[in-house]
């Protein structure tokens, strides 16, 4: 993909996110750090967002969609102790960064995502990436055929995560997301046992919020 930006000025910005934005702000798994200071964001982003691809926010990318801010983003593949011989299932691709750096890191991944213009993009930007295999299709069905899955990424911020999306993980699986309530986001994680599944919050964190997750409304009166 032809970029915008110079290499050497890429380069210099990654290294100034990773140093001003990862390591003061609990990103601590070296593996993380060295893959979001190696893959380009601004390779997953359109040609024009990519003056803006490492600023500390989210980066629009239209149909109400964003890349979630990379604070956010490497808080969650910290708290998921990714291991090299585990299946990911990742949830909102968005533009394929996240998954190019899961890539670097765990030994399969796929990557789902339910806008058809993001997927087509995510996928020609992944091409050369063989380890990623992107999913067209609703956030909150994953990938079933797939499971069961070793980790669970939801690269965003969701009302709460279904039942069927928790059973595609495999019993001692771990999950990491974004959890929306009242308007604030939370960071959350939580592994699935025998006997159940929950998640505990672990940091107060601003991210993209993620569609396809309404909680039901009740009623009032």
């Amino acid at each position: 993909m032809k970029l915008n930006m110079r290499d050497s000025e890429s380069v210099a910005m990654r290294h100034a996110m990773v140093a001003s934005q990862l390591r003061t702000n609990a990103v601590s798994d070296v593996r993380v750090v060295a893959a979001m200071d190696t893959v380009a964001r601004e390779a997953f982003l359109p040609a024009e967002l990519a003056s803006v691809a490492y600023r500390d926010t989210a980066v629009p990318l239209g149909h109400g969609r964003a890349q979630n801010v990379p604070i956010a983003t490497g808080r969650l593949l910290t708290q998921a102790e990714l291991r090299a011989s585990d299946r990911v299932l990742l949830i909102g691709a968005a533009g394929g960064y996240t998954a190019a750096v899961l890539a670097a890191l765990v030994a399969e991944v796929v990557a789902v995502e339910s806008d058809p213009t993001l997927a087509g993009f995510a996928r020609a930007a992944l091409a050369d990436v063989a380890a990623v295999t992107v999913i067209e299709g609703p956030l909150e069905a994953g990938h079933a055929p797939g499971a069961p899955y070793d980790v669970i990424v939801v690269d965003g911020a969701v009302e709460e995560i279904p039942a069927g999306l928790i059973e595609q993980v495999a019993v001692g699986g771990r999950v990491v997301a974004g959890i929306l309530d009242r308007g604030v986001t939370r960071l959350s994680a939580g592994r699935r046992t025998a006997g159940g599944f929950g998640l505990l919050d672990f940091a107060d964190i601003d991210c993209v919020t993620l569609p396809g997750f309404a909680r039901p409304r009740t009623f009032t009166f």
